[in-house]
C-alpha cells in the first residue's frame, strides 16, 4: 500500500481575467468538464510509476501529477458614463475548469487488495480536483462582486487600472488558496487514505 499511498500534489493553471467593454450580464458564469487519461500496472509499484510518467503535466511544478484541474478566469465589463465621471454599469465573471483525472484499465481484474487500494486512491484524487475548482468558483464570485463595487472614476483609464488591481489582487489570493490547500492535503495524506482503506475493508467484510 505506502508504494501507491504517497501523496498527488495538484498544481492549477490560473490566466487573469481578460476585462472588454461589451453587453454582460450581471452573473458568474461557471463551465466545467472532466477528461481522463488512462494508465496501466498490475501492481501498486506499476500504477505509481504509470501515474508519474502519464499524468497531466502543470505550468506550476512543471511536473507530472495523477490529477490536475485547470482553471481559466474570464469576463466583460460595461462601463457608463455618471456626469464626467465613468463607472461600471455591470460586470460578468465567467470560469472554466477541466478536471483531469487517471483511468485504469486493470481495475476489473485487480486483486481484492489492490483494487481496495486504487478505489481509495482514485476517489481521493477525484475529490482533490474537485476542491480546487470549488475554491476557484468561490473567488470568482468575490471577483465579480468586488468588480461591481468599484466607485466611480474621473475616467475609464482611471477605472480600468481599478479593474486591473482588483483583478490581480483576488487572482493572486485565489492562487495562495489553491497552493495553502495542498500544503494542507499533503500533511493529511497518509491518514486520510489510511482511514479510507479502513472503511473500505470493514464495509467489504460487512457485505
Amino acid at each position: 500500500m505506502s508504494n501507491a499511498c504517497r501523496f498527488w500534489a495538484t498544481a492549477v493553471a490560473t490566466a487573469l481575467i481578460s476585462v472588454s467593454a461589451g453587453v454582460a450580464r450581471s452573473e458568474t458564469i461557471v463551465r466545467k468538464s472532466t477528461s481522463y487519461f488512462q494508465i496501466g500496472g498490475k501492481t501498486a509499484a506499476e500504477i505509481d510509476e504509470e501515474l508519474t510518467r502519464k499524468g497531466p503535466m502543470t505550468q506550476m511544478t512543471g511536473n507530472r501529477h495523477p490529477g490536475a484541474t485547470q482553471i481559466r478566469f474570464g469576463g466583460d465589463l460595461t462601463y457608463v458614463r455618471k456626469g464626467e465621471r465613468c463607472a461600471i454599469e455591470d460586470a460578468r465573471v465567467t470560469l472554466d475548469t477541466k478536471i483531469i483525472l487517471p483511468r485504469w484499465k486493470n481495475r476489473k481484474r485487480a486483486t481484492k487488495e489492490l483494487g481496495f487500494i486504487w478505489d481509495a486512491l482514485s476517489a481521493d484524487i477525484k475529490r482533490h480536483e474537485e476542491r480546487h475548482a470549488e475554491i476557484a468558483r468561490q473567488y470568482a464570485r468575490d471577483l465579480e462582486r468586488a468588480l461591481k463595487r468599484l466607485p466611480a472614476q474621473d475616467n475609464c483609464d482611471k477605472m480600468q487600472d481599478k479593474v486591473a488591481d482588483v483583478t490581480d489582487r483576488i487572482t493572486l489570493a485565489h492562487d495562495e488558496a489553491q497552493m495553502k490547500f495542498d500544503r494542507i492535503e499533503a500533511k493529511n495524506f497518509q491518514n486520510r487514505m489510511a482511514r479510507i482503506l479502513r472503511y473500505k475493508s470493514g464495509r467489504v467484510s460487512q457485505d
